[in-house]
């Protein structure tokens, strides 16, 4: 094929295409944002637009010179380890004493395996600490879904499970949506209901837990260490999206009636 053949190709393909930096610019990103197996494709559309205008380079367009190019290069799939699939984001809600020991609660939050041998070593770490994801009966059940654990422990007890769940994707809290529950501070009946432990939207900034005898505490939003020793606090929980956490303890002698968000 000759030159002038070359021309006239060249040419009768300019004739349906809109010539200009835009355009260009057009295609190449639309050729980013496709599967690898379609870049080849979007990459012979840029040059023949590149290539009528007699002027423009690829290389020589706003934002596609070689540090642009490098952003774009397609990376590897992030590991299991760096998605939490087998150790998961721990944050601490809340601390305090009860009956000269102390106690704790805790989230974590465990990244959604994408197969079944990540999901298999992910069911055994769970496991280990004595978990049991939320209708889970095998492995398999848990590709693809996030799975979070309020944990409550108190002394050399080992932290049990009070608040689970595994979801595809999170639920976004919005307003004075909440969910509650309450659970003991240590392991005695005179400690039931004490412990009450929630989620709110990471909009609010006051939880007012009301007790049965008529007394209240109020959890209001830290990241700091004081108010957590006071039992009650709202805290954002790594790794945990469209909600926060919350936790209240009631006075000895009393137990949870029930909670709103206050501000």
């Amino acid at each position: 094929m000759s030159q002038t053949d070359i021309a006239l190709l060249l040419a009768d393909a300019a004739d349906e295409v809109e010539i200009g930096i835009a355009p260009v610019q057009a295609v190449i990103r639309g050729g980013r944002r496709r599967r690898a197996r379609r870049w080849a494709v979007a990459s012979v559309t840029a040059l023949v637009v590149a290539g009528t205008t007699g002027a423009l380079a690829v290389t020589g367009l706003p934002g596609g010179g070689p540090a642009d190019r490098q952003a774009h290069v397609a990376k590897p799939p992030a590991s299991a380890e760096a998605r939490h699939v087998y150790e998961p984001q721990r944050t601490e809600l809340g601390r305090g004493t009860y009956r000269g020991k102390e106690w704790s609660v805790g989230v974590q939050v465990w990244g959604a395996p994408r197969n079944e041998a990540e999901a298999e070593r992910q069911f055994e770490a769970m496991a280990g600490l004595g978990l049991e994801p939320a209708e889970a009966r095998k492995p398999a059940d848990l590709i693809g879904k996030i799975s979070f654990f309020a944990t409550r422990g108190w002394g050399d007890h080992r932290p049990q499970q009070v608040m689970f769940n595994s979801v595809e994707k999170f639920e976004r809290y919005s307003g004075k949506d909440m969910e509650s529950m309450a659970t003991r501070l240590g392991y005695g009946g005179e400690s039931s209901g004490r412990l009450v432990i929630g989620m709110v939207a990471k909009t609010a900034r006051e939880v007012t837990c009301h007790w049965k005898d008529g007394r209240t505490a109020v959890a209001e939003r830290t990241d700091g260490f004081s108010l957590r020793t006071m039992g009650s606090a709202i805290r954002s929980i790594d790794g945990f999206q469209g909600a926060d956490w919350f936790v209240c303890t009631a006075p000895a002698g009393t137990s949870f009636g029930s909670a709103e968000v206050t501000k």
